[in-house]
């Protein structure tokens, strides 16, 4: 299927996936959550990716999470599902039923820990995006799975007609100007720290963990890039810049975003699911020496900000085990 245009949104969210003490999905608090981000300026949501515990959610988990994305949304928002399987035959058949649930995009991480050349990566992804009618976003993130996407791998799978952005969090700028100038990819983000950067070099997007806290100055810094207006843009990323270092520097961007996030009163629980773990004492302490550098960002406000270190300690083991492989 031939898709015009952008078919993700800009403003996009790497939702956290909210969990209850005892390491189960808060349903209620999903919702609320998917609301408020919506609420605060976001188009697009990608739940069930690395910022909302793919690794430990079960399957049947990460297809509702779709459904309840569909429902809160309700048109305001694209519900991107993310993840995927190393396993190439698990993947297709996660993203056949994320379609069936109601996604709007898929978004495929290179496969991990298999550590594939660059003939299996490219085999993975144009099998995947044979599964299925949707658009799909390749997520491009050698840190976490051991293996780049190469340059001359990004530009034949460009030519798959399901194909149509990258979410860049290896960090090559002259890499992301090569295959913007030779494919007509969209590419988002996928450094907090450098969603600016990417805009200004033409990125589309940002599919964000900092955004679970402030969407709202990444929507209007996306709004001022698209309108040409460099020093709004500019200003709002300054603001942003200890936050997203509070978020993204000390411990993993979901242990973080959920200990900040709970502290606002915006979730009821901080919990992560094992082998993910909450903030030593020390480690919340970075993170609450940085929020104290934080000044006027829009929609957030740490006057109230409660850390509850006990409540964030340790990792859950849920009742039912993940599928992942």
């Amino acid at each position: 299927m031939t898709h015009s245009g952008n078919p993700f949104g800009q403003v996009l969210v790497a939702l956290v996936t909210p969990f209850t003490a005892d390491g189960e999905v808060d349903w209620p608090a999903v919702e609320k959550h998917i609301d408020d981000v919506i609420t605060a300026g976001a188009d697009g949501i990608v739940v069930t990716g690395t910022t909302g515990e793919t690794s430990t959610l079960t399957d049947p988990e990460k297809l509702r999470l779709v459904e309840v994305g569909k429902d809160v949304a309700a048109g305001r928002a694209k519900i991107i599902t993310g993840g995927g399987s190393n396993e190439t035959a698990h993947a297709i058949e996660l993203y056949k039923k994320s379609e069936k649930a109601g996604a709007d995009g898929i978004m495929i991480v290179t496969p991990y820990y298999n550590k594939p050349t660059q003939a299996g990566i490219l085999t993975h992804f144009r099998l995947v995006a044979d599964s299925t009618d949707l658009p799909v976003i390749l997520y491009d993130i050698p840190g976490r799975t051991g293996v780049p996407i190469k340059y001359e791998t990004i530009l034949r799978l460009a030519k798959h007609p399901n194909i149509l952005a990258v979410k860049d969090a290896k960090g090559d700028f002259s890499e992301v100007s090569r295959v913007l100038n030779q494919t007509d990819l969209l590419y988002f983000s996928g450094d907090d720290a450098n969603v600016l950067p990417h805009l200004a070099i033409g990125a589309s997007g940002l599919i964000g963990v900092t955004a679970n806290i402030a969407a709202a100055p990444y929507r209007a810094i996306v709004d001022a890039v698209n309108r040409g207006d460099l020093a709004t843009a500019t200003e709002q990323h300054k603001k942003l810049e200890p936050l997203v270092r509070a978020v993204m520097t000390h411990v993993p961007g979901t242990v973080s975003a959920k200990y900040i996030l709970h502290g606002l009163g915006r979730i009821g629980s901080p919990r992560v699911r094992l082998p993910l773990v909450g903030p030593e004492e020390w480690e919340a302490a970075l993170i609450e020496d940085e929020l104290a550098l934080v000044k006027d960002i829009q929609g957030v406000d740490f006057t109230n900000f409660r850390p509850d270190r006990n409540a964030a300690a340790g990792g859950a083991l849920p009742k039912v085990a993940g599928t992942t492989r």
